[in-house]
């Protein structure tokens, strides 16, 4: 089930029928500007669903994160810098720096990856997922490992995000995060507990 946010038009990706894992039937589904919430419990199919968002995409999209082992040898600087040079000149500059330091992230630029905790890892997906200027933006479980202060961090981004009139972010979770209750959600994708 979805949602929308009183007056919001866009479409910026639609799904209709789309056999999801963990789901008894077929999803159907739009997404539009602003945060949309994948909501469901163990095993309901968040993580397949933003899988198959993205194999489905026709926009510029994020959804990675640079916890795959495959990054393990990379530079964190050079992470970013790789993800920059793809954005095809959507990348913000002044917004990477701002959560650089917001994230306390400066001290671990110059790190190989494999150095740098999972919550360090997240933050820096985090970054680039912000500072991608992506039409759509695929989230899994963002708030994980993340400590109280890099949590209300990312709880400022998406509410800017909610307020968001080109880009569709998409936030999978097993509920809605306490500090987001107020956000004019522009859907809700409902996969059930």
């Amino acid at each position: 089930m979805t949602t929308a946010r009183p007056g919001t038009s866009a479409v910026l990706f639609e799904a209709r029928d789309l056999p999801c894992p963990g789901q008894d039937a077929p999803l159907s589904f739009t997404l539009r500007p602003g945060l949309t919430l994948v909501h469901g419990g163990e095993g309901r199919g968040k993580t397949a669903l933003l899988a198959l968002i993205a194999e489905n995409a026709t926009l510029s999209l994020w959804h990675e994160q640079p916890a795959d082992a495959a990054h393990d040898q990379m530079v964190a600087r050079a992470w970013l810098d790789e993800r920059r040079g793809a954005a095809s000149g959507r990348w913000t500059d002044a917004l990477q720096a701002a959560l650089i330091e917001a994230f306390a992230l400066a001290e671990h630029l110059d790190k190989p990856l494999f150095m740098l905790s999972a919550g360090s890892r997240r933050k820096l997906g985090l970054v680039g997922a912000a500072a991608s200027g992506a039409q759509l933006t695929l989230l899994d479980v963002p708030y994980a490992a993340l400590d109280g202060r890099s949590a209300r961090v990312l709880s400022e981004l998406l509410l800017d995000a909610a307020e968001d009139e080109t880009r569709a972010w998409v936030l999978a979770d097993y509920a809605l995060p306490a500090a987001l209750e107020d956000a004019p959600l522009a859907g809700v994708i409902e996969l059930g507990d």
